[in-house]
């Protein structure tokens, strides 16, 4: 799912500034139309949730 999610994010920013790289996507501090876009930052924040919960379940695993 987050590999999915950042696939869709790049594809979403490359929309907007045709050769943005994954790095941008990263920092879009960097360009004012991904800062300023709703769809980019909504699908922004999913791929930040995805992770978020990814962390929270590899940090409760039991480790063995």
């Amino acid at each position: 799912m987050v590999a999915r999610q950042r696939e869709k994010l790049l594809k979403v920013a490359r929309e907007l500034v045709p050769n943005a790289t994954s790095e941008d996507i990263r920092n879009p501090q960097d360009f004012s139309e991904l800062l300023n876009d709703p769809l980019f930052n909504y699908e922004d924040g999913l791929l930040v949730g995805l992770l978020s919960a990814q962390a929270a379940l590899r940090t409760s695993a039991p480790i063995s």
